[in-house]
């Protein structure tokens, strides 16, 4: 669906009904692929609104105020002003990125939980080396404890039972199999505008005024470590700007 639809003011309630509860989507796959494809069907506020009435328990956000972040953000927090928000913070993110994410918290008035690895980045190195110059292994093992652990702690200290996260398929050729809503865990996970497109996450920050991330104007469309992102350019297309190009994801939505 468009974002027009979900940058009106008003939120509204969903038409219609699901095709099955929870419970049953929870423990067969059919009756997940029927109720993904009744939300295939619902805009990105209607899939919020539904989500957020139906799972029970805790709420959660995760961002790592990248390029496009405040759309979903300012989207997320209309329904539930103080959402939980989880940045995982490497230590190695760019300045211009947590300057950013200061901004959009307080404009947006932000319930922000910060989670890290328990090393410091200096500590760290001290301990593993730079990772990330050690091929597709290191790679991995570095998202593993400084992305992937904060953030499972972090779902898991806030007793998290839904997900929300702003995966789109148009970012990369492996999100183009994920389903709006899906299993985590033991939580639900939720992608409401994982069918917007760029022009879609555009209109929306247009309609409500809301910034991209300072980097976006020098090229950088998928922004997150200092040392394994790299900006748009004639010699890389969008799935090479991060990781040297050894792989897209950073651990935190593979699997998940």
């Amino acid at each position: 669906m468009s974002a027009a639809a979900a940058s009106a003011t008003p939120l509204r309630a969903v038409s219609g009904h699901a095709p099955v509860d929870l419970d049953r989507a929870w423990r067969d796959e059919d009756a997940l692929a029927a109720l993904n494809q009744w939300l295939e069907g619902l805009d990105a506020d209607a899939r919020l609104h539904w989500a957020l009435t139906q799972v029970p328990g805790v709420a959660t956000l995760s961002t790592s105020f990248g390029a496009q972040s405040a759309a979903l953000l300012h989207l997320a927090t209309r329904h539930v002003p103080q959402l939980p928000v989880v940045l995982v913070d490497t230590g190695y993110l760019f300045p211009e990125t947590y300057r950013f994410a200061d901004e959009l918290r307080a404009r947006l008035d932000l319930n922000l939980h910060v989670s890290a690895a328990p090393e410091s980045a200096a500590w760290f190195e001290a301990r593993h080396g730079r990772l990330w110059e050690q091929g597709l292994e290191g790679i991995e093992r570095y998202n593993q404890l400084r992305k992937v652990e904060p953030m499972q702690r972090a779902l898991q200290a806030l007793g998290t039972r839904l997900w929300i996260a702003g995966l789109r398929r148009d970012q990369s050729r492996s999100r183009r199999e994920r389903q709006v809503l899906e299993r985590a865990g033991e939580r639900w996970k939720l992608h409401p505008i994982l069918d917007w497109r760029d022009r879609d996450i555009g209109r929306y920050l247009a309609t409500h005024g809301l910034p991209y991330h300072p980097l976006w104007e020098q090229g950088y469309v998928s922004i997150g470590d200092v040392h394994t992102t790299r900006p748009l350019g004639e010699d890389l297309d969008a799935e090479a700007t991060r990781f040297f190009g050894l792989k897209r994801e950073c651990g935190l939505h593979e699997g998940s």
